[in-house]
């Protein structure tokens, strides 16, 4: 589930190049950043922080949003 979310999110994002840097977002994942030097770097950068992004949200019992229909819940043990 995780996987598939990370590379919905993957397509969805957006890239623009400055002063040489590679700057990549997601729309509708706030805060979701990831830079470097060349486009595939930063896309892998991308998909490490889309990962941290989701677990970050798990730990704290935030929302995760929606993307291209897949959904990441997690359920508490019982």
């Amino acid at each position: 589930m995780v996987s598939q979310y990370v590379d919905k999110a993957l397509r969805r994002a957006r890239y623009v190049q400055e002063d040489g840097t590679f700057i990549a977002t997601v729309p509708g994942l706030r805060g979701v950043i990831a830079t470097d030097s060349t486009l595939e770097a930063c896309r892998d950068r991308l998909a490490e922080v889309i990962e941290e992004w989701i677990l970050v949200r798990v730990a704290r019992g935030l929302p995760i949003p929606v993307l291209g229909g897949v959904r990441v819940e997690v359920r508490k043990a019982s």
